[in-house]
Parts: structure tokens; C-alpha cells; sequence
């Protein structure tokens, strides 16, 4: 049996990996974005990833129907979920990357807000202060009244609360779903959405750009089954930090690609939210901080339709194991 130090170790950077991969993911977004709309790119990567989630979601040997045990909650997270993508793909192609991950980054505090009224949870004076600390990083970031704002801005903060808002509702559900049936809807409801918004939008593409919606496709997959073996590897409180790494990817990949060049506010805003988010993830470790732990439970990276929920794809690979 490996050490636990060593499996800290290799999650970590089987974490890194998984958040390299993703921030490709993004960048492949942003380069379509800059000709089509979110709303056409969304529908053909979903298109397109649906056999690949076909395969995994047939592993599901839990048992039981695909119908939802509660289907309010079920609709309403697939709609939230439809939301989230929508939106962060719209500020991925309209932002600059840096930008749009440090909005991003604001999910894990609006976890811990929400957390209270849908879950119950408990928070206390230090996580409340990392939360206002962390939100104030993001008026930083956005500078309201001194830096021209965008729908592409607004769209960021849309998708940063619906993401957290359908984190929260997949861990008030905890395991009275089945996982195929909390990962299939939002894939129908994204179908049904898109489809029928596609006629008000859509631009004849070649075939090399419908070639990089399957790269989006693959990439998503990719990301997510090394997210998920990274939380096999190593304990949550090492892997969940290492989405913060997708900051240098944006910065890196901003300058090379989109001849962009974070300014220092943007900086410094991102540093903000990045500790207050790292502070956050380490209170909830902390024994009887949190009885919910709904930070650590949303796996870090932002859920889209081609970046499924690794916790419910893990529960089907790994039936009995836990994780959501």
C-alpha cells in the first residue's frame, strides 16, 4: 500500500493535470465563442459528448428507474444547470480569461451562503469573515463605477451563482437519486434548450470548427475522469485547492493565444478570492466546523454540460465509495 503522503502527491498533480485539461477545454470555448454563440457551441459539444456519457452512464448498477425520486429539485437543478453553462461559456468567449475565472472562483463563497438556507448548515464568524473578504475581492476584480462593465461580466456572475446554486441542490439530495438520473436530465434539458433557441442563432460552421466542438467534448470528459481519480488518490483538502490552478493557465494561455495581460486589480482580486476560497475548503476540514462540508462536496470545477459533476460520475464508477 502506497504511503499517504505519496497518494497526497500524486492527487495533486493528477488534479493539476485535470485542471490543465480543463482550461484547454475553456480556451477551445473561447476561440469558437469569438464566432458563434454560446448557445450553438453548448448544443453541438452536447451533442457530441452524449455517446460519451452514454457509456458511463450505462456503468450505473445502482438499481431503480431513471425517473426522479424528487422531481422539483431534480427540474430545478437541471434548469440551473442549463443556466450555468450557458452563461459561462457567453463570459468565456467575451472576457478575458483571467477575468472570468476569478468571478468564477466566487462558487465556493456562494456555496457557504446558500449552504445555510438549503442545507442547514452551520457557518461560522471565520468562514463569514473569508466569505466577505472573498466577495470583496470580487468587487476588485470588477471595479464597479471605475472599469467598463459587460454583459460578458454579468454572465460570469450568473454562472458563478448557478454553479454553486446546483452544487448545493445535488448535496441536499445526497443519495436519495440515483447519479444517472442527476446527470441525464440536465443533459435532456440542455438538448431541448439549445435545440429549440438554435434556429435564432445559428452560423453554418466547416468542418474543422465542428472538429474543435468535439475537441470540447473530449476535453470535458478527459478533465472530469482525472478530477475524479485525483479525489481517489488524495484526501479532498489537497485536491480541492488545485482548481486555483487554472489562474496560471488563464494567465499563460491569455498572453500566448488572445494577446491578453491581466492587469493588477484583476491580480489582485483573484489573489483575494483564491486564499479566502483555499481558507474556506481548510475550515470545512476542521472537525465540527461543518456538518455538510458542501465545499469540499462540489469538487471545485464549475459545472457545464461538458464538464459533468465528477462526485456523480465517480458514484457510478465507484458504486458504495461516496462522493457527490
Amino acid at each position: 500500500m502506497s504511503e499517504p503522503g505519496s497518494q497526497n502527491l500524486k492527487g495533486a498533480l493528477t488534479a493539476l493535470a485535470a485542471m490543465g485539461v480543463f482550461a484547454t477545454h475553456d480556451v477551445v470555448v473561447k476561440t469558437l465563442g469569438a464566432d458563434y454563440s454560446a448557445i450553438q457551441i453548448i448544443f453541438f459539444a452536447a451533442l457530441l459528448s452524449f455517446p460519451l456519457f452514454s457509456v458511463f452512464i450505462l456503468q450505473d448498477r445502482s438499481g431503480g428507474s431513471l425517473v426522479p425520486v424528487h422531481p422539483g429539485w431534480v427540474a430545478f437543478r437541471s434548469l440551473t444547470a442549463v443556466i450555468t453553462g450557458i452563461s459561462a461559456f457567453y463570459a468565456f468567449g467575451h472576457l478575458p480569461l483571467a477575468q472570468t475565472y476569478a468571478m468564477l472562483f466566487a462558487i465556493p463563497l456562494i456555496i457557504t451562503i446558500l449552504s445555510v438556507p438549503i442545507l442547514g448548515e452551520t457557518v461560522r464568524l471565520r468562514r463569514w469573515m473569508a466569505v466577505l473578504v472573498g466577495l470583496i475581492g470580487v468587487l476588485i476584480v470588477l471595479r464597479p463605477g471605475q472599469a467598463d462593465l459587460s454583459l460578458g461580466h454579468l454572465a460570469a456572475l450568473v454562472a458563478a451563482f448557478s454553479g454553486a446554486l446546483t452544487s448545493i441542490i445535488v448535496r441536499k439530495l445526497g443519495n436519495d437519486e440515483r447519479p444517472a438520473v442527476l446527470l441525464i436530465y440536465p443533459i435532456l434539458g440542455n438538448f431541448l434548450v439549445t435545440g429549440a433557441l438554435l434556429a435564432f442563432v445559428y452560423k453554418p460552421m466547416p468542418v474543422g470548427h465542428l472538429g474543435l466542438m468535439g475537441v470540447i467534448a473530449a476535453m470535458g470528459m478527459a478533465g472530469t475522469l482525472l478530477s475524479i481519480l485525483s479525489y481517489r488518490m488524495a484526501e479532498a483538502v489537497i485536491a480541492a485547492p488545485m482548481q486555483y490552478s487554472q489562474m496560471i493557465w488563464a494567465v499563460a494561455y491569455g498572453y500566448m493565444l488572445f494577446d491578453e495581460r491581466p492587469d493588477r486589480w484583476t491580480l489582485i482580486g483573484s489573489a483575494v478570492i483564491i486564499l479566502s476560497g483555499i481558507y474556506i475548503v481548510l475550515r470545512e476540514t476542521r472537525s465540527g466546523a461543518s456538518r455538510n462540508q458542501p465545499v469540499l462536496e462540489a469538487r471545485g470545477r464549475n459545472e457545464t454540460i461538458t464538464t459533468p459533476r465528477s462526485g456523480l460520475l465517480g458514484r457510478m464508477l465507484h458504486p458504495g465509495r461516496g462522493g457527490r
